[in-house]
């Protein structure tokens, strides 16, 4: 079989298309005098070709041919030859394990282990792995018998007769066996001491688990109780030395190795504490002194060798601890804060190769299974498994994990292991780490069974699921509602109807009877969406109680999950993304706006689920969104009503991001500036109305004009519209400005100016659930009896001889809103003059405008109105600091430019930094307009309908409180703080404005 020189032989570019790496070597091994009977074989080159080294898996065969005797080795390769499953199984573990082609050099009769292929061989449990290690009488013999198990165990794993999870069970009932035999060893060599002791070994962590790796420590406690009659002092002793005769059995290194180590350190203080206690010890133990990852690590707690019934009694008096561990203060976030810990110890070289402990790895599954396990197994039997994909797989049976969330982990967690499977096969050596060396790579990546680019293939491969792990562990591990749920009470955390009711009642809910019917109308049946409820609705009724109205809550959130019952993204949304849960209780208990907004929108529910959903949308998207469905609308009436969806929603976004913002959550504490609060909600309902009025300007026009009217046409914003400042219930105060095109008559441009304004009227009146936008446009000149729209060029002669004081006064708010951008920038060129007059205003126009202000307040206040708590007129209210402000502007505007400003708080601080005003009374006017405007957002938030004044209902008042950041029972501090911040402001106002 010599090669020609210069030449490559046909074997060598056969063995290079097997997959052999070295073919030269290959060459020289296949003509060894040994192989000659098979090494022509087309059988044999194939079967070394699928393994995951063919190179090691032929210097293996090799070794193992040439330790047989010449009767064995015949039988061995006549096997080999005619026998495809040992052929598979053998030739598959010398690929992938060059530990293992050791041990079958060294033992070459161990490969009749592989022979037989009978169901039993299949998947054998404890009492096969017992038998095949009943001959061991010593730690030697003992490892030579667990490798000869092992064998078996690795030839199935390699060839796909068990899966990864398969595998791990097989190896951790090996682990059991051997435990056994190693008790046995050390009974008989200590047989005094087993006469006067019980001794129960439990197994912990992966063994405990039944999901061993093939390398791994044993985690163990030891539990000791004396027999009948003896000594308990003298039976712990005697135990103790049995427990570590058999640790020292399974873990010190002989002439056959080791097995693994036994690490006792889980036990009751650690390394610290006593190697071997009593029941009432560790229970004493466990109930005093324990910490929160002692119970964590006790999930996986299982009996598995010494004295049967004092591993069962220890199991059955832990067991309930376990599952109340969840109640312990800080449960929920001393897991998260371990978990964390764990990764900022590994080696930051490590760090992206570590497969178990690195982000992404092994054990960000394991942790958030558990922590999910911990919380909701309370109250659910079906999630008190120790093994990691069975606890997953209850998960998401019981609703507490999406299935196709549980789905990608198991698919990822399986992957991750088969990793770290054939990494610890390899060289039967404790590591973690994925190999940096190309040629291990490519062996990895085979045995995994990814033949095409094996390397990269697996990189990609292992980063995708390491990816989703991250990804999900990050989602489930950090849940917000998982430390709600840790809070509950143990019969809180699954609703029976009689715990509902009680629960119902101590929670304030006025009526617990409808309460409770809605709760089973939510929660019955054996469906998945119900047994997501019943996770949910424990916590959720927490939160409506923390409202002013827990029954409009809950009665809320019925409607809502009624209307979208079908749909499937809802409740997973609920359940499992960041603090949409919480978010939908504050916002469903707050108030009838938000919840009648949301109601005939249920799909904006989404919002509170996404992290940049609470913010608000800047005018020029919301336009093009509303420009864009009204174009899509075959009608007028049409047009509007798209228009009036996507107002709809965005006022659900506004008013939902307030009340948020103004409660805050356990993610997100309430905002300290209460001003930020009012600033966004006026900007976003400002921006919106403005969005809606373009869409009716462009329904209306199309109607009857196309494209392009005959005149140009522009929309300007007054008022507190102008000012940026509505609040959730104001009407939009308008003026209309238009002026002819070229070659237009200027009366024919005036009637289509009216047709549009008439038109758009029309439409915005249109009757409709939405809260209405009502356009007010009784600030233009001549008021109620002036014409409704005018000319650019009738504006200027009007303002140039009519003008009176009040109406530059109500121009320092005016702003271009819709229409023709050029023409509402002209408007403003033509104003400026008027609302900032050169020198300021005179002593006549003060005492004007003083004047003004004194009959507003004694005209315009209602009838009955309690002055010191009316918002808009009151004393210290919004006009008065608004009044005081635009004084300041109108007298200083022409030498200040940042007065000019339509927005009341921007003037203000303006004016404070030009010195026309002291910090002091800047503040205290702020703080009191600020006030006013949160009170009149509080009022239509909770009531859904507008009002100046707190509401006289005493729920009505507290949700009120409430929005205003008073604790229940605190509504007359509000009101006493209300009227103390508007005196304060109304002494200013005497001074600035009045003069006094």
């Amino acid at each position: 079989m010599t090669a020609v020189p210069g030449r490559r032989s046909s074997t060598f570019t056969r063995l290079l298309r097997f997959g052999f790496t070295d073919p030269s070597a290959a060459e020289r091994l296949l003509d060894t005098p040994e192989l000659a009977p098979v090494r022509t074989d087309p059988v044999l080159l194939d079967a070394l070709g699928a393994t995951a080294d063919p190179d090691l898996a032929l210097a293996g065969l090799v070794r193992i041919v040439e330790a047989q005797d010449p009767a064995e080795r015949q039988a061995l390769l006549d096997t080999l030859i005619t026998a495809k499953p040992l052929r598979d199984r053998l030739l598959g573990v010398l690929g992938a394990s060059e530990a293992l082609g050791d041990h079958l050099a060294r033992h070459p009769r161990d490969w009749h282990a592989l022979v037989t292929y009978e169901a039993v061989d299949l998947h054998p449990g404890v009492a096969e792995f017992e038998r095949g290690l009943a001959q061991a009488q010593d730690p030697v013999s003992l490892r030579v018998a667990y490798r000869r198990c092992l064998l078996a165990i690795a030839a199935r794993d390699v060839c796909g007769t068990t899966d990864v999870a398969e595998t791990a069970a097989e190896l951790a009932d090996l682990a059991t066996a051997t435990l056994r035999a190693a008790l046995a060893i050390a009974r008989t060599a200590a047989p005094d001491d087993a006469a006067i002791c019980r001794l129960a070994v439990i197994a912990m962590g992966k063994c405990g688990g039944h999901e061993l790796n093939y390398v791994s420590d044993v985690d163990v406690i030891f539990v000791g109780e004396p027999v009948e009659g003896a000594d308990e002092r003298k039976a712990v002793q005697a135990a103790t030395r049995l427990a570590s005769h058999l640790m020292r059995i399974c873990s010190e290194t002989t002439v056959e190795g080791t097995i693994w180590p036994v690490d006792a350190n889980l036990r009751p203080e650690g390394r610290n504490g006593p190697l071997v206690r009593t029941l009432s010890s560790h229970l004493a133990y466990y109930q005093r002194w324990a910490k929160t990852w002692e119970f964590q690590a006790l999930l996986k707690a299982r009996a598995v060798a010494g004295d049967p019934e004092l591993g069962a009694a220890y199991i059955e008096a832990v067991s309930p601890l376990v599952w109340q561990a969840a109640e312990r203060d800080n449960f929920v976030a001393d897991v998260q804060k371990m978990r964390r810990r764990v990764v900022a110890t590994i080696p930051a070289a490590q760090v992206d190769r570590e497969l178990k402990l690195g982000p992404g790895g092994l054990r960000d599954v394991e942790f958030a299974v558990q922590l999910l396990q911990l919380v909701h197994g309370r109250g659910d039997a079906t999630l008190h498994s120790g093994t990691t994909l069975d606890a997953l797989g209850a998960l998401a049976a019981g609703g507490y994990v999406g299935r196709a969330d549980a789905a990608q982990l198991d698919e990822a967690y399986r992957f991750l292991r088969a990793m770290e499977h054939r990494i610890q096969l390899y060289r039967l050596r404790r590591t973690h780490l994925v190999p940096e060396d190309e040629a291990d790579l490519r062996r990895l990546g085979r045995s995994l069974g990814l033949r095409t680019e094996p390397v990269s293939t697996l990189n990609r491969e292992w980063k995708k699921h390491a990816s989703v792990v991250r990804r999900l562990h990050e989602k489930l591990f950090y849940r917000p509602l998982l430390d709600a749920v840790a809070q509950l009470s143990p019969g809180e955390t699954r609703l029976s109807p009689r715990a509902a009711g009680q629960r119902l009642e101590a929670l304030g809910y006025a009526d617990p009877a409808a309460a409770l019917r809605h709760l089973e109308a939510l929660s019955s049946g054996v469906t998945r969406k119900a047994a997501i409820q019943r996770t949910l609705l424990p916590v959720l009724l927490g939160w409506f109680a923390d409202s002013a109205d827990p029954d409009a809550g809950l009665l809320g959130f019925r409607k809502v999950s009624d209307a979208l019952g079908r749909t499937p993204w809802y409740l997973r949304l609920l359940r499992d993304e960041g603090a949409a849960a919480e978010n939908l209780a504050r916002v469903l208990s707050a108030g009838r706006l938000a919840p009648d907004l949301l109601l005939r929108a249920p799909e904006a529910v989404a919002i509170l689920g996404d992290p940049e959903g609470l913010k608000p949308r800047l005018r020029e998207p919301l336009e093009q969104e509303v420009l864009a469905a009204v174009g899509r609308a075959e009608s007028a009436e049409g047009a509007v009503a798209a228009a009036r969806g996507v107002r709809r929603r965005e006022l659900f976004r506004t008013a939902a991001a307030d009340l948020i913002g103004s409660y805050g959550t356990e993610d997100s504490p309430a905002e300290e500036d209460p001003g930020a609060l009012v600033d966004r909600v006026g900007n976003a309902v400002t921006d919106l109305n403005a969005a809606t009025l373009a869409g009716a300007l462009r329904a209306a026009v199309r109607a009857e004009w196309g494209d392009t009217l005959p005149t140009r046409f522009a929309v300007i914003g007054m008022g507190r519209f102008g000012g940026h400042e509505l609040s959730y219930g104001s009407d939009a105060d308008v003026l209309f400005v238009h002026e002819p095109r070229e070659f237009v008559d200027e009366q024919e441009a005036t009637q289509t100016a009216n047709r549009v304004v008439a038109e758009m009227r029309r439409l915005l009146q249109l009757p409709t659930a939405d809260p209405p936008l009502l356009i007010d446009a009784d600030l233009r000149p001549e008021g109620k009896s002036g014409p409704m729209v005018r000319t650019l060029a009738s504006y200027a002669a009007y303002y140039r001889r009519w003008s009176l004081v009040w109406e530059s006064q109500a121009l320092l708010r005016a702003e271009p809103m819709a229409g023709d951008e050029e023409l509402g920038r002209r408007f403003v060129e033509l104003i400026d003059p008027l609302r900032y007059p050169a020198e300021g205003l005179g002593d006549d126009a003060v005492r004007e405008i003083r004047r003004l202000k004194a009959r507003m307040e004694s005209e315009r206040m209602p009838r009955g109105a309690d002055p010191t708590l009316h918002t808009k007129l009151g004393r210290g209210g919004l006009s008065d600091v608004e009044w005081t402000v635009q004084l300041l502007q109108m007298q200083n505007g022409w030498a200040e430019p940042g007065l000019r400003t339509t927005r009341t708080r921007d003037a203000l601080s303006a004016a404070h930094a030009a010195g026309l005003i002291s910090t002091e009374d800047a503040v205290i006017l702020d703080d009191a307009w600020v006030l006013a405007t949160r009170v009149r957002n509080g009022v239509m938030l909770v009531r859904g309908r507008p009002g100046d004044t707190f509401p006289s209902d005493g729920r009505e008042l507290a949700a009120v409180g409430r929005y205003l950041g008073y604790e229940p029972g605190h509504v007359g501090d509000m009101l006493d703080d209300y009227r103390r911040v508007t005196r304060r402001a109304r002494a200013v106002v005497e001074r600035l404005f009045y003069g006094a």
